[in-house]
């Protein structure tokens, strides 16, 4: 065999040999259409992914917006400034820092490689209209932070916006609800709430968008048709004083759950409250209980799982547990003042408070099954779980990421410590192959070396 076929030969081996390179796995989902994810607001997202050790990510001020993961970025924006930021999700490094012209408390939602992010504050000018200053909404480059087009409302866009069929969704504290193109921002429907919207922000299940509405009174839930644009029901609340506006319905298995205070403020009562979702209809509503008015986020937002409704109450500083089609209270466990929704995996329920508390309980008996103390005021955004790990926003400026094996006890972190390992154990190996690939490769590589040395010399 000549020097010539020698080398294909070496060249034809180091092909075969040679690893192939891939990008890494995406950590988190590739879209987030709306608040919390879905419609029944349990914001988990489950692959093959290792949980991320504890991480910090540090912003401008205070975040009261739930963060947002989708691939292997985080973002989140904060609520005095409008600042706006975009982190790599595992190095904690933050990538891109911009400004909306006012409050956020909207998630920064993603599609299609853009974010859209409402923004405005919760005071009042004229005639019931919730927000003063710049209000509106923001499209962004989610890549650089760009900003690809703004549309202005005449009052707050506090509540985080939806997408359905390429187009964009918002409700205002100027009692109306926009449908904008999600590319241009033009806008292409408006249809008038009659009242305004605090922070409830839509759901949408099928081709149905729910919210809450408040002043002027009476409080009501609405249902809006997607695929006709037009209103499909109203549920009025003629007992409730607060509350309603604020929470962002959940959505499961044909029943729509929101929650509002009756009575007054010198001695709040604490409802939540079933609808039959195709027609609006109260099927049951259950007394939360009786207790303290709170200044800002006064009722709880409903999280659903498993056909349960899992949410907390400010007022009676109580979580409570309740079987989605009776009503029947399953238990209740007594904390500190909570105002964001919960989240759950696997058989435990996640819920954090204002004293900076994430507690861990056991989904079906309410038992304290594990807790992680963090910093700052852990309200009003809501925990997400993201390949077992728990990201929460707090008003110390901080997103806090915390893998679930450091808040459940002992015994479900040993389950989950040895399926990890198992994990471990399966790409060591892999990783072992890889490097006896390389040590041949290289032992390849100086062959050819040699080859072509003696063939150069020969010519010579």
């Amino acid at each position: 065999m000549n020097l010539r076929n020698i080398i294909f030969c070496l060249f034809a081996t180091l092909a075969f040999q040679l690893p192939i390179v891939t990008h890494a796995e995406p950590f988190g989902p590739e879209q987030w259409l709306q608040y919390r994810m879905n419609s029944e607001k349990n914001a988990v997202f489950q692959e093959e992914s290792k949980a991320l050790e504890n991480q910090v990510y540090k912003t401008a001020d205070e975040i009261r917006a739930t963060p947002v993961v989708v691939g292997n970025k985080l973002f989140v924006g904060n609520h005095n400034t409008g600042d706006l930021f975009a982190f790599d999700v595992k190095t904690g490094e933050k990538l891109w820092q911009t400004e909306a012209p006012n409050w956020v408390h909207s998630e920064m939602i993603f599609y299609k490689n853009k974010l859209y992010v409402g923004f405005g504050n919760r005071f009042f000018k004229e005639n019931e209209i919730r927000g003063t200053g710049e209000s509106g909404v923001l499209a962004l480059d989610a890549s650089t932070g760009e900003v690809l087009w703004k549309y202005r409302t005449n009052g707050e866009v506090m509540p985080t916006p939806a997408i359905y069929n390429e187009n964009l969704y918002i409700v205002s504290g100027d009692h109306h609800l926009y449908k904008l193109d999600s590319d241009t921002g033009t806008e292409l429907h408006k249809e008038d709430l009659t009242s305004y919207v605090s922070m409830s922000s839509p759901a949408i299940a099928e081709d149905t968008l729910y919210v809450g509405a408040g002043k002027p009174k009476p409080y009501i839930l609405t249902a809006y048709d997607l695929s006709i644009d037009d209103i499909k029901w109203r549920t009025e609340f003629p007992d409730v004083f607060s509350g309603l506006d604020d929470v962002p319905p959940a959505v499961s298995n044909g029943v729509v759950i929101t929650t509002g205070l009756t009575g007054d403020k010198e001695k709040p009562n604490h409802y939540i409250y079933a609808l039959e979702q195709e027609t609006g209809e109260v099927i049951w509503k259950q007394l939360l209980g009786t207790g303290t008015y709170v200044k800002n986020n006064k009722s709880g937002a409903p999280m659903i799982y498993k056909d349960k409704i899992y949410v907390g109450s400010p007022i009676t500083k109580t979580f409570y547990a309740f079987d989605l089609k009776t009503g029947e209270k399953l238990w209740k466990f007594e904390d500190e003042v909570m105002k964001a929704p919960p989240v759950a995996q696997d058989g435990i329920v996640y819920f954090s408070n204002t004293k900076g508390y994430v507690r861990a309980l056991d989904a079906q008996t309410g038992k304290l099954v594990g807790e992680k103390k963090l910093n700052g005021v852990l309200a009003p955004s809501g925990p997400i779980i993201v390949n077992d790990t728990l990201f929460v926003g707090s008003q110390d400026s901080n997103v806090y990421a915390v893998p679930l094996d450091d808040i459940v006890e002992e015994k479900e972190s040993n389950k989950k410590t040895v399926e990890a390992a198992d994990k471990y154990e399966s790409v060591n190996k892999e990783s072992d192959s890889s490097k006896w690939s390389y040590v041949f490769v290289g032992l390849l590589l100086c062959v050819l070396a040699i080859v072509l040395f003696l063939m150069f010399k020969k010519r010579r």
